[in-house]
């Protein structure tokens, strides 16, 4: 998604994040940073360069690395891991969700379920804990129509 910004025309949500954050954004980040706003999945390095590359053929996988390694320190995009030994990235948000992942397609589904956040604030005050934060992940395959 680009959104107009003055002098600038449009530019991508993490390119206006970075530019938020004085980062020098040069071309090829632009394209990366508009690569993840549109990406609509969880994209890892190697999916990012792909579609980085087809826009600007100049870019490198070690520009893509280095370029998703700034904007995750930089707390622009969150780092996942699903379980399949690749990193994955999306744009950190404070629209909290959990995702459930389909072991055999590999599609990532996002979610948010009232009663879980309920359960698991109950389960770390049930320990004397307040819970600032978490992570969730479940993990399926696709129900048979017997089940």
């Amino acid at each position: 998604m680009t959104v107009p910004v003055a002098g600038l025309g449009m530019v991508s949500r993490i390119e206006q994040l970075c530019i938020d954050k004085g980062m020098k954004m040069t071309e090829q980040r632009r394209t990366i940073a508009k690569v993840l706003s549109d990406a609509a999945d969880h994209p890892d390095v190697e999916e990012v360069y792909r579609r980085a590359s087809a826009a600007d053929p100049r870019i490198s996988i070690a520009t893509v690395y280095r370029t998703v390694r700034l904007f995750e320190e930089a707390n622009i995009l969150e780092r996942l891991d699903f379980g399949d030994g690749r990193a994955r990235y999306e744009e950190a948000s404070d629209d909290h969700h959990d995702h459930l992942i389909d072991m055999q397609s590999g599609k990532v589904i996002e979610f948010h379920n009232e009663e879980i956040e309920k359960l698991q604030r109950a389960i770390a005050r049930q320990y004397g804990y307040k819970l600032v934060g978490h992570r969730l992940e479940l993990y399926g395959v696709p129900l048979d129509d017997e089940e």
